[in-house]
């Protein structure tokens, strides 16, 4: 029996939609690689050398503290106190934050990284047309992404054994239905990789990525570029240091100076 026009070109979008899903599943575990990857580094460029700038931060803050009590009432130096204060709160809580989820270098195996691609291939968000399901798939895929970047094959094969037993898995429709459905996937993939281009270029383009392409190629070639700023960051530490108790030192006799010529505590004066 002669098949209709209809149905040949439907046949057609549905190898196209087929073709685009596997390229659109490549490109998804590239991304997600590319995350991942990132994410390791920030967790170790913290662990190693942000811990260390926030320290600075936390002295330098305290040395604008130290300035202020000599000269109480500069506007100034006050402002530059409150913006130093806020700015090494932020520095330690960016570090704590960052330290809880460092995790260590993982590389997925052949195993997972089949487990992604025939998952992200059948749940991908633009799969789908309708706007309670997309809604559903793009948390799943956000599940799927962080199974993936920890490693979880448990997670994966648990997604996956969910996925077979949706109501979701059944398809139907007419041809024209089936059809329309087929051009709008289309679509809707065209515009994901669109998406992750501009992802992937942000990402690429960014002093993270820049830094993180330093890391490596040094690593590569036997040098620790972390470890080297690491020890620069120390040395400025050391020399903040002694200035911040030197300040102390003068602060504290200024103190002393005016307990003992006029019988003041200048502290209790500053609380109050």
């Amino acid at each position: 029996m002669d098949q209709k026009p209809e149905e040949i070109e439907l046949e057609k979008k549905r190898r196209m939609v087929e073709r685009l899903a596997d390229r659109l599943a490549d490109r998804e575990e590239a991304m997600a690689d590319l995350r991942a990857a990132l994410e390791r580094f920030e967790a170790r460029y913290t662990m190693e050398v942000g811990r260390l700038y926030a320290e600075q931060d936390e002295i330098d803050a305290q040395i604008a503290e130290e300035e202020l009590k000599l000269v109480p009432d500069d506007e100034e130096i006050k402002k530059r106190v409150e913006e130093l204060r806020r700015q090494a709160e932020e520095s330690a809580a960016r570090a704590a934050e960052t330290e809880k989820h460092a995790s260590e270098k993982w590389q997925p195996t052949a195993e997972t990284r089949k487990a992604y691609h025939d998952l992200a291939r059948i749940i991908h968000p633009d799969l789908v047309l309708d706007s309670e399901e997309k809604e559903r798939r793009h948390e799943l895929m956000a599940e799927l992404n962080a199974a993936y970047s920890a490693g979880d094959q448990s997670k994966l094969t648990k997604l996956a054994a969910d996925l077979h037993i949706s109501p979701e898995a059944v398809t139907g429709g007419t041809v024209g239905d089936q059809l329309v459905r087929a051009i709008r996937q289309i679509a809707q993939m065209r515009r994901r990789f669109s998406e992750l281009e501009v992802e992937k270029t942000t990402s690429e383009t960014s002093e993270r990525f820049e830094l993180y392409q330093k890391v490596e190629t040094q690593t590569a070639e036997g040098r620790d570029l972390l470890k080297h700023m690491a020890e620069r960051a120390k040395t400025h530490i050391r020399k903040t240091q002694r200035r911040l108790e030197n300040l102390k030192n003068v602060t504290a006799a200024q103190e002393g100076h005016v307990r003992e010529a006029f019988g003041l505590d200048i502290d209790e004066f500053r609380k109050s």
